[in-house]
């Protein structure tokens, strides 16, 4: 029985990725003259928490230095996303989850105030049970404990849930954590997702194979 779907945010809820090549190329050009390539970003940086990504990108800087550098690049993406949209059918998805009583959580690596961020901007501040930001727990993605904690926090079991991620950190957390996990084709290669762990890979939440596995559930 499906009692808890729980999401990643940046690239899962929305396509967010665009927005941060964009704010990370301009903090690197503000930084250092440096170039970010979109294949760099989708394998160096995509999904990661700050803390250990700032400390490779700036390995010049201290932690007080790579903190406001991270700060600095937030900032940047907020002020390039004042309106989001949600993915394809991911309204139809959150209606049915209520309609039913499933529990929604989100487990995001992004910064507190990113995640409250899009979520207004989405108008989907108010729809979730749970938001739950990894660097407010001791490990981020690629480690299982924010789904582990997610899963706690709404009192459901791993074989009782459904996680939907884009980035292969967030995938192999989700499917270390033992939930069945469901790819968004927004920022990885379909292959790259099921090598990572991901049980079903979907271009949104339109696609009859979801709703099908919904239903079997």
């Amino acid at each position: 029985m499906l009692t808890a779907l729980l999401f990643d945010l940046d690239g899962t809820l929305t396509d967010t990725d665009t927005l941060h090549l964009q704010a990370f190329r301009q903090l690197l050009h503000e930084h250092d003259g440096r170039e970010l390539t979109q294949e760099q970003f989708n394998t160096q940086i995509s999904g990661r928490s700050n803390g250990l990504l700032f400390a490779e990108l700036f390995p010049e800087a201290d932690a007080a230095q790579c903190q406001a550098l991270a700060e600095r690049k937030e900032a940047l993406f907020r002020e390039l996303s004042p309106h989001l949209e949600p993915m394809p059918g991911l309204l139809r998805l959150l209606e049915h989850a209520e309609e039913y009583g499933i529990g929604m959580c989100v487990v995001t690596n992004a910064p507190r105030l990113n995640a409250e961020h899009m979520l207004g901007a989405m108008g989907l501040d108010e729809r979730f049970d749970h938001v739950l930001v990894a660097d407010e727990l001791a490990r981020p993605k690629p480690d299982p404990l924010p789904y582990l904690t997610g899963l706690q926090r709404l009192g459901a079991k791993a074989g009782q849930a459904l996680a939907f991620e884009d980035s292969l950190p967030g995938v192999k957390a989700a499917v270390d954590a033992g939930i069945f996990t469901v790819g968004l084709a927004t920022t990885q290669p379909e292959q790259r997702l099921l090598d990572a762990g991901a049980k079903l890979v979907v271009a949104d939440y339109d696609d009859p194979r979801l709703w099908q596995l919904i239903a079997s559930r």
